[in-house]
């Protein structure tokens, strides 16, 4: 099985750690992968993406150095090979329009505002996450201790027979 990452957006170093911190009990199961602005976000992708590992999850700042958090999710979205990923954008400074863009161009799955209650992140987390094992795992079971177990369980009970 290859690695599956969660990466995290973000230019201040603080908020990335918080971020980090705040997501840890997701690790047994995802890597974490920081970066600090949109050029950076996409060497990491590459970098996964050349070693056959999958990134499940991006968390983005909308305020980045050069390229805003919005377009860096809508050219996620645009790319066939980083469509799949969840697109989570955990922001103060989006303004309305930058925040439909995101919905309607990026196909944003969720939006955090800051600052953020790390059990709503957590939670959020682990939907997205449980969204994208459902959609592209070919096996949920080392899934169901760390995300939402009842969903996963519910997809094994009713999955077709192979015999």
């Amino acid at each position: 099985m290859s690695d599956r990452f969660i990466l995290i957006v973000e230019d201040e170093r603080a908020v990335r750690d918080a971020i980090a911190r705040d997501i840890r009990m997701f690790t047994p199961a995802f890597r974490t992968e920081v970066t600090e602005d949109a050029a950076d976000a996409r060497a990491v992708l590459a970098e996964i993406a050349g070693r056959g590992d999958e990134v499940a999850l991006v968390l983005c700042d909308h305020l980045l150095p050069g390229e805003r958090g919005t377009d860096c999710l809508i050219a996620l979205e645009q790319d066939p090979d980083t469509r799949p990923m969840r697109k989570v954008l955990i922001t103060g400074q989006a303004g309305h329009d930058d925040t439909i863009r995101a919905i309607n161009e990026a196909r944003l799955d969720h939006y955090i505002a800051k600052p953020w209650d790390p059990a709503e992140l957590q939670q959020v987390v682990s939907d997205e996450l449980t969204e994208w094992v459902l959609a592209n795992a070919d096996d949920v079971l080392p899934y169901v201790a760390i995300l939402d177990g009842a969903r996963l369980m519910e997809r094994l009970r009713t999955r077709p027979s192979a015999d």
